[in-house]
């Protein structure tokens, strides 16, 4: 039985490996490159130049590898490049970049993107994040590993999240968001560390306890952000887990969240 459904459209100038599954009334356009054990649903489209890795899985009517939302594309060709074994639900919509950003819009590996989730232009995603439904990413935004955003979350362009920060239901931000934190309401106000999801992924109590401590140094010590950064410095040498938001630091353009 042939893995592709009759009423599938695939450009002859895709290039699918063979194991690759297509529902019906797919549409899979030139330049798009699939890898082994993906799953495209029905309706689904995917527009290249685009490149997925293995055992992505794509739900009915997403809408991958689209034109940039932007006034400003004029049709030039940009990019999508996805990790493997991600999940994009139904409706779901993942932009390319544009050639007055990085060119190429970046997924990583394992993340899960629930239904009407969007990732606009330029944006870089790492691995093992949630977007759950409706949740949004505005164009050129960062978000590290293991970030999760609830329902209906958003973020400003230019933005960048850290390594397991996590956004309530309808949180959204226009600044900066450190690792490990947890934001709520809008604009998004810093509420404590991801305390549930950090022990879920296995952090140690003493790492929880340092990252307590660099929330505290960060928020509710009164220091200036060079006098917590310092502080924040020499409690890294005794705990390495306060090194991601030490590296996160440098990376700021648009202020911490506060």
């Amino acid at each position: 039985m042939s893995l592709i459904h009759p009423t599938a459209i695939i450009d002859p100038h895709a290039e699918l490996a063979a194991d690759v599954t297509v529902g019906p009334y797919a549409i899979i356009g030139a330049g798009v490159v699939i890898g082994a054990g993906t799953t495209v649903g029905p309706h689904a489209v995917i527009q290249g130049p685009t490149v997925l890795g293995r055992a992505n899985r794509i739900g009915a009517h997403a809408m991958i590898g689209c034109d940039p939302q932007d006034l400003k594309y004029r049709g030039e060709e940009t990019k999508l490049t996805v990790g493997d074994r991600n999940t994009f639900r139904e409706f779901s919509t993942i932009s390319r970049g544009t050639v007055t950003g990085r060119v190429d819009t970046v997924i990583g590996s394992d993340n899960f993107f629930m239904a009407y989730a969007h990732v606009a232009h330029d944006c870089v995603v790492g691995s093992h994040c949630v977007l759950a439904n409706y949740a949004g990413l505005a164009g050129h935004v960062e978000i590290d590993d293991w970030v999760i955003l609830g329902g209906y979350a958003g973020v400003h362009q230019f933005c960048k999240v850290g390594s397991h920060a996590f956004f309530a239901n309808n949180a959204t931000t226009t600044r900066d968001v450190p690792p490990y934190v947890l934001v709520a309401e809008a604009p998004a106000v810093p509420k404590g560390i991801n305390l549930e999801g950090l022990k879920r992924r296995g952090f140690s109590a003493d790492d929880l306890t340092a990252i307590k401590e660099a929330y505290r140094l960060l928020y509710r010590s009164g220091l200036k952000l060079a006098e917590a950064t310092e502080q924040l410095e020499r409690l890294a040498q005794s705990q390495k887990s306060i090194q991601l938001i030490l590296d996160f630091l440098p990376r700021v353009t648009r202020s911490l969240v506060r």
